[in-house]
């Protein structure tokens, strides 16, 4: 169903070239952001209160077509067990072998052309979802820093590269250590996304139902309204968990801008400055981009930031950083949607609402 080689092929050629930056600038930024990685691990846990149960060492700095490559390989190594029970009953039994192929090349295509766009704008993230080791061994995530997007950004913004490089690691190594905090957690995030694939209806007649929705979103983007390609695609049992998927992210992402930006102060100088310019940065997009990101979903992402990091904040400042840290206890105790948007309900669900120790609060018979 996705030819995993035509993505990659068609993303490194669409992708445009990074920053022209001389052979010594660019070792020495590859060498800082791994050091900075390393420095940011001690900064992040002790900040948060949370210790990584796995070995973490610098992170992976790659170039734009290094991001593709790995993440088709993530794509593929979560996606592909599911699109084969799927399998050709999902879209149509009548689908022979040419019209498959030619199929799954469009599809491959088009993967490979989102990426393209999105390899140049990503600063880094926390690869969740790795092909197994030679030995068949599930690995552990990987954390990945694009160097060429890094600096780009920091010329932009014509900020300290150091400060503005710490910063993103910051964010970044966060994320490293809500996964390695809560090894549940990429089992419960692998595991939504596959029961949302399950959950499609994607049939020959719903698939071009659906092809004729993305096409409206396009419309209604290009005319000023809020649709996506994310939302065209989802069937109704699809909507109810992407919700879910949609909330742990927003937690995850909001926790990462709140820890970069509270830990900033005493590590990163100019953090407040930092934040003004790259937040402006964010919302000046002209009109292209902004078609592109909304249509993406990209948009949405944004609002996860300042919905989670308000959540983050909120809950912190009420009952504290160690009662805060209840999120990652396990799937119950994670906030819906509505409860980020509404901290005080979480704080009764979760924190208040915690049983008293055994024989605390209770009246014997005698008395």
């Amino acid at each position: 169903m996705i030819d995993w080689d035509v993505a990659v092929t068609t993303g490194t050629r669409l992708v445009r070239p990074g920053p022209q930056v001389d052979i010594a600038d660019a070792r020495q930024a590859v060498s800082q952001l791994r050091e900075l990685s390393v420095t940011a691990q001690g900064h992040v846990t002790e900040f948060t209160g949370m210790s990584p149960l796995e070995p973490a060492g610098p992170a992976v700095v790659v170039d734009r077509p290094g991001w593709i490559r790995a993440n088709v390989e993530g794509f593929r190594a979560v996606l592909e067990p599911i699109l084969d029970r799927l399998g050709s009953s999902r879209l149509g039994n009548a689908t022979g072998p040419v019209s498959t192929a030619v199929g799954s090349r469009v599809t491959g295509a088009q993967l490979g052309a989102v990426l393209s766009y999105l390899a140049g704008r990503v600063l880094g993230q926390y690869e969740l979802f790795l092909p197994p080791d030679p030995d068949g061994t599930a690995p552990t995530g990987r954390l990945t820093l694009v160097a060429p997007n890094i600096v780009q950004v920091e010329r932009e913004l014509e900020v300290d590269p150091r400060d503005f490089r710490l910063w993103v690691c910051l964010h970044e190594e966060t994320h490293r250590t809500q996964f390695t905090s809560n090894t549940w957690l990429r089992e419960y995030v692998q595991g939504q996304m596959q029961e949302m694939l399950l959950a499609s209806d994607m049939d020959a007649g719903a698939f071009l139902e659906r092809l004729r929705a993305a096409g409206d979103a396009v419309v209604d983007v290009m005319r000023g309204g809020n649709a996506n390609l994310i939302e065209a695609f989802q069937s109704p049992a699809q909507s109810e968990i992407l919700d879910r998927i949609t909330a742990v992210m927003t937690l995850a992402e909001g926790h990462g801008d709140y820890v970069m930006d509270a830990v900033g102060p005493s590590v990163v100088p100019s953090v407040a400055e930092i934040r003004r310019r790259f937040q402006r940065r964010r919302e000046g997009a002209n009109q292209v981009d902004r078609i592109i990101r909304q249509l993406l979903g990209i948009d949405l992402k944004m609002k996860q930031y300042e919905e989670g990091a308000a959540f983050v904040r909120t809950v912190v400042e009420q009952v504290g950083m160690a009662e805060f840290n209840r999120v990652w206890e396990s799937p119950s105790t994670l906030p819906t949607m509505d409860e980020i948007r509404d901290p005080q309900s979480w704080i009764s669900r979760v924190v208040r609402s915690r049983p008293l120790p055994e024989g605390d609060g209770q009246v014997s018979a005698g008395e």
